[in-house]
């Protein structure tokens, strides 16, 4: 019997995965949870055949979530889901660990699809992704400055972005206010910015935010 995880906080949205899954594998064991510590409690607590994660839900960040798991279980396949567009978390997410990366958007379509090649151990990527991927590979040289800031500075840069104040953003990651400032520092140093405002322009016109 396979046994599929599925964390996402928003309850509608677990509700339609697990209905899709469950017409698709009808003798599987689908459970779900809703926040990041509740991922890491049942990924450590039990066995899985394949994880479903959204990037993005209260506490941990979505990133930091996958490297524990594939620390702690380098062969479970994970399967991100995100309302980002592929160009901002697919390659992060693919070079953390993860097996497939899937825009909500499309998953009605293409999570059965993206489960069953997970189960057979291969990878899942659109080809958007595979594009990215060739692309990148001889490009290195001409990357947008946002792609040189580690998984931890790029999730600070969109939070900040999007306007949240260092406090929110040291609760919301569960990080203490000192290393958040050290984080926006780091930031500003390596895309050459000086103020939250310029990172709120700087990522309308790339469309992270």
């Amino acid at each position: 019997m396979r046994r599929i995880l599925i964390a996402d906080d928003h309850s509608v949205v677990r509700k339609g995965l697990k209905q899709i899954l469950q017409e698709a594998f009808p003798s599987a064991l689908i459970t779900d949870v809703a926040d990041a510590e509740d991922l890491i409690k049942k990924v450590m607590m039990e066995e899985w055949d394949i994880v479903i994660s959204d990037i993005s839900m209260p506490g941990r960040s979505g990133l930091d979530v996958l490297q524990q798991i594939k620390q702690n279980h380098p062969k479970l396949p994970v399967l991100i889901l995100s309302m980002h567009p592929e160009d901002q978390y697919a390659i992060r997410v693919l070079k953390a660990g993860a097996s497939g990366y899937l825009n909500k958007e499309t998953a009605t379509e293409e999570l059965v699809t993206a489960v069953n090649r997970l189960l057979l151990g291969k990878k899942y990527i659109t080809s958007t992704i595979a594009e990215r991927l060739a692309t990148s590979l001889d490009q290195d040289g001409e990357k947008s400055p946002h792609e040189y800031l580690s998984d931890r500075e790029f999730e600070v840069l969109k939070l900040l972005a999007s306007g949240k104040s260092v406090s929110d953003i040291a609760h919301q990651l569960s990080l203490s206010v000192t290393t958040v400032s050290t984080y926006r520092a780091r930031i500003m140093i390596k895309m050459n910015l000086k103020t939250n405002a310029d990172l709120t322009l700087y990522a309308i016109e790339k469309k992270l935010i």
